[in-house]
Parts: C-alpha cells; structure tokens; sequence
C-alpha cells in the first residue's frame, strides 16, 4: 500500500512541475492571443468580390486621408470598388469642420460632409444651446448634411469637436430644440451608442470576444456611467420625443449580440435607421440569424464601412455581404479569433442596402 502512495505521490509532482514536451518545443505554451492567426484548412467556396454588385453609397466613413494625394488615392480605390460617394462624418463644429470643408472642397461628387455639435458651455451657461443651434445652421450652409458621428459609450456625448459632453445623454431635454432644428434642415442625426456586449462581459477565458473586448472594455466602476441597457434605452427616449428628426444608430445600435433589440426599436419607431459599418464581424458568425435581419429590414440598414481606406477592406465587406463563403479569417481587419461567413444577399436587398436607402434621407446626385 505504501509503495503504491508513493507511486502515485511520484506522478502527481511529476504531472505538476513538467510541461508537455510538444508545447515547449512549438513554443505554445507562449503564444498570446493577440498572436493567434488561425488560417482556414477547409477546401470550399472562396470568392473575390472585386467591385460591389451595384453603386454604392458609403454612409459611414471619417477623415482618413492625410493630404490631397491619400484623397486622390481613396477615389481612385472608390471607383475600383464601385463606391460612388462616400460620407465623411467629421464630428467636427467650429475652425474644425472649416478645415475638412476646404480640404474636399475639389471633391464635392465624391464626398458628402457631416458635422459635429458644439456642446461648449453646456454645464456652464445656460444659454449654450442657442449658439449651438447657431453654429449647426453655420455648419449646414458651409455644406455639412448631417450631424455625427455622435458617441455615448456611457459617460455622455464625447465624440463632437471642440467640446466633449459629459453627462449629458441623447435623451436629454436640453438637446431637443437642437434635434428640432436637425429635423427642419433635413439633417439626419448619425449616433453611436453604447459598444459590443463583450465589451461589458467579465474578461476571462468564457469571453469570445476578449481580443476586442479587452482592448475597448467599458469601465463600468466609474461614477454616473450607464450600462448597455440604459444607453439603449436613452436612444429609445430620443427617437419618441423627436419623431420628425432621423436618427441613424450606427454599428447596429451595438446589438449584434441581440438583433432583436435593434429590431423592436426599427418597427416601433419609423425615425430610426441602422448603418452596419464595423460590425461585419460581429454579424458573420452567425450568417443565417444575420441574414434574416437584413432581409427583414432591408428598406432601414444603410451600409458603412468606418475601417480605413484600403481596397482589400471593401472586397471584404462585398464578401460578406454578397457571397456563400464560411469559415475565412480577417484578423487583421477585425481583430477577433472567430471565422467568417458570407450572408449571400440577394440583389434587391443589396440594391437598398448600398444604395437607394441613403437616397431617401439625403439628397446625394
């Protein structure tokens, strides 16, 4: 008995101070996920979607170019593509958005600009809203024709330029004369509201999207922060108390995760659009669900891109959204581990989707 103790006292120590031989000798046991790049082994459909199957407007976009040169690049790849325009949202209010003005000032076929507010003085002055409304009226003569991209993860309105707006929310009254104004100017109101669900889950290994989450985690410790739910609910609020103002809640309202939510809102609210910009990833894994969605919304998605200027980036938009193709990567595009899926769209639905929904909101010939 006691040579059978020790026998199995000897494998247990064993068992706890050796690696496996195969992990130390591949270096395994090192790799961060950061460097985890799986690449497909299956032999199955591959498509490469050159140019999108009809006209594109892009409907989500920045000012990614440095200088005249990148902007003479980005339209070369543009008509490569098949994007006819693209819609630059500059955040930007102020000398900030007279600078993107002139800077595609020779380029007005090509690019459609939107501005920022100018929150400033928004927790000192209790007139500030006036001369917002001001500076949105300056901004839509200069030939912004729309408002964005707006952002609340959950500490208030901090993407617009000069001024970032703590604590102050979609919903709140002081911004409804501002959205009446939207709604006069035909100004659509682009609005980024909360981030993915994984950015709000715990991260350790059950995370499946920790590569991302991780590094655009929601800090919910700090005071007065809302949770997804509560954002999501300050977007509800806005669209019911200013019913004649479009708003446009980019990246899917962040409901990837539950495109039911995201649903509920679009048939209540007929004030509401969708863009899809930067969330291909998020939908592609779940290619049935995501195409249902489509198809069922079809005449309320508007697509976007938001990732940059390369060629390589639309053709993988096009993939996803036009072809049958499973199981690609794109890691270095959108950073998560999971395979892709193509949601094989059919033409009248891409046709809304590319194009002819932005037509309805914005005057873009």
């Amino acid at each position: 008995m006691i040579r059978k103790l020790s026998f199995v006292l000897f494998v247990v120590l064993i068992s706890c101070t050796t690696e496996p031989t195969e992990q130390t000798e591949n270096g395994i046991a090192d790799l961060k996920l950061k460097n985890y790049h799986p690449v497909s082994i299956y032999n199955i459909q591959k498509t490469e979607v050159s140019r999108a199957a009809v006209p594109v407007i892009d409907m989500h976009s920045h000012d990614y170019a440095e200088n005249a040169k990148e902007i003479d690049e980005w339209i070369e790849t543009m008509d490569q593509r098949g994007i006819t325009k693209t819609t630059i949202l500059s955040m930007q209010s102020g000398s900030g958005f007279d600078e993107v003005v002139a800077k595609y000032a020779k380029y007005p076929d090509k690019f459609d600009l939107w501005c920022g507010l100018d929150y400033t003085g928004y927790d000192t002055d209790e007139n500030w809203i006036q001369h917002a409304i001001e500076e949105l009226e300056r901004c839509h003569d200069m030939g912004a024709k729309g408002v964005g991209e707006l952002g609340d993860k959950g500490e208030g309105l901090l993407y617009s330029k000069p001024t970032a707006a703590y604590g102050l929310h979609l919903d709140d009254p002081m911004l409804q004369a501002l959205w009446a104004k939207c709604a006069e100017l035909n100004m659509p109101v682009n609005v980024h509201i909360a981030e993915p669900k994984w950015m709000y889950e715990t991260m350790d290994a059950s995370n499946d999207g920790l590569m991302n989450a991780y590094n655009w985690k929601v800090d919910m410790s700090k005071e007065g922060i809302l949770d997804h739910g509560e954002l999501i609910h300050t977007l509800e609020n806005a669209l019911k108390e200013n019913p004649n103002t479009t708003f446009i809640a980019c990246h899917f309202a962040n409901c990837s995760y539950d495109l039911e939510i995201i649903g509920d809102l679009l048939d209540k609210y007929p004030n509401l659009l969708v863009d899809n910009a930067a969330r291909y990833a998020e939908t592609s894994p779940i290619p049935r669900r995501s195409k249902a969605f489509y198809e069922s919304y079809a005449d309320r998605i508007l697509y976007g891109t938001d990732m940059g200027l390369s060629g390589e980036m639309y053709k993988t938009t096009f993939r996803i959204l036009e072809t049958k193709d499973e199981h690609f990567y794109k890691t270095d595009l959108f950073g998560y581990h999971w395979a892709l899926n193509g949601f094989g769209l059919p033409k009248e639905v891409l046709e809304k989707i590319y194009r002819t929904n932005a037509l309805k909101i914005i005057d873009h010939e």
